[in-house]
């Protein structure tokens, strides 16, 4: 219990000096010089996701939702950059979501700042019963280069970890593997302070900043490499948690293995701490075929699904239900320019599973148009089986 105490007391007294991060980046390191040559960048896409969905009938009638639906969402992101100088950068990524779904949705799009961001920069200028549109801040920051490192102040991206499906040290915000129209994570209101220390070895200092209604988190990542694997440990103050970790990645032979895992401990003691973590390993057998196998143990889930909790999965402030997941995913090229992927992700405590079949096609250098079908199975109060199965379209558009 001290040995708790006293990391509490020290990242507690770490936030408080962090609070102080980004005046003093503004007032010593932002050089005024750097206005006198500005120059612009414009980014952006746009991804047009016709939805029909289908219901079990039992499923439907449980919940009182219409079997079937039909959705069409489109997701336009503009990413203007300011460059000032060599060194200074300021960016945006504004999102615009038009949503049409002929009856209420089984998951409705979060329109909420999520639970790493102070304030909520999403507004909803139409919201009529089948009809709506979604815009929002998703990035805003401004990045300083130095020579021994790098600034960034704002709402930001911070994605930690070496996983590829799940990534357990990556507590700003992951996606959702089952959310299959996500396309960015979801950005973090924070500082980051990344030191350089030598080739591919470093130190990150993030400080989370979530308003007046929710404590801050504060986190350290050191980063390096010896030979051929990357490894990281982090620690951090997340939700009044203390949560120390690390990750990996390398090769066994010919074939690339990675893990990374935590250990989260409440600020009441050992008795509500739990371990998560993932085992992966990808292999590119031909030119044509490629596989990815990932497992992750998530020791904060429920064994008994009458005890699952689905007000915190909704909220974004847990990513599954249960302990125990396999993941497989298999890619091959039919052509140069069509992939086939086939994606499993199974729950290996209830048994509930989905399947994700796409194909894909790369129009052109900026544009792909994809066809797809998730199913999900399981008993009505399994995590995958009150999902829907979904048939969809969707066109990437990059300029």
């Amino acid at each position: 219990m001290n040995t708790v105490r006293r990391c509490r007391n020290f990242f507690n007294a770490s936030m408080i000096r962090c609070r102080l991060f980004p005046v003093i980046f503004l007032l010593l390191f932002f050089p005024s010089s750097a206005f006198s040559q500005v120059e612009y960048d414009w980014s952006g896409y746009v991804v047009a996701l016709p939805i029909y969905q289908k219901l079990d009938a039992a499923t439907a009638r449980f919940w009182g939702f219409a079997q079937t639906n039909w959705i069409e969402l489109t997701r336009i992101r503009l990413r203007p950059s300011l460059y000032f100088g060599q060194s200074t950068r300021l960016s945006l990524e504004y999102e615009i979501d038009p949503l049409y779904s002929r009856h209420p949705l089984v998951i409705p799009l979060n329109t909420e700042k999520t639970t790493r961001q102070a304030w909520d920069l999403t507004w909803n200028p139409v919201q009529e019963n089948r009809f709506s549109i979604i815009h929002y801040i998703d990035r805003l920051y401004l990045v300083q280069d130095f020579s021994f490192g790098r600034v960034t102040v704002g709402r930001q991206r911070i994605a930690w970890g070496t996983g590829r499906i799940w990534n357990p040290t990556d507590l700003f915000n992951p996606i959702n593997p089952a959310s299959f129209d996500k396309i960015e994570k979801d950005g973090a209101d924070a500082v980051t302070f990344k030191w350089y220390l030598g080739n591919f070895t470093d130190l990150t200092l993030v400080y989370n900043y979530r308003g007046s209604d929710s404590p801050d988190n504060v986190a350290l990542r050191f980063r390096t490499n010896f030979h051929t694997l990357d490894l990281s440990l982090m620690a951090g103050w997340f939700d009044r948690r203390i949560v120390v970790g690390g990750d990996f990645a390398g090769n066994l032979l010919e074939a690339g293995i990675r893990g990374e895992g935590i250990l989260s401990i409440s600020e009441n003691g050992w008795n509500d701490s739990f371990v998560r973590y993932i085992l992966g390993i990808d292999y590119q057998f031909t030119a044509r075929l490629y596989a990815l196998l990932e497992y992750q143990y998530n020791g904060e889930g429920k064994t008994n699904p009458l005890q699952y909790e689905w007000g915190r999965l909704y909220r974004g402030e847990i990513l599954n239900l249960n302990r125990n997941y396999l993941f497989a995913q298999l890619m091959y090229q039919l052509h140069p320019l069509v992939y086939f992927i086939f994606s499993y992700n199974a729950n290996l405590n209830d048994h509930s599973r989905f399947t994700l079949f796409l194909l894909s096609y790369s129009a052109s250098d900026n544009s792909t148009l994809s066809l797809g079908f998730q199913q999900f199975n399981g008993d009505l109060l399994d995590e995958y089986g009150a999902f829907p199965e979904s048939l969809f379209l969707k066109l990437e558009y990059y300029f």
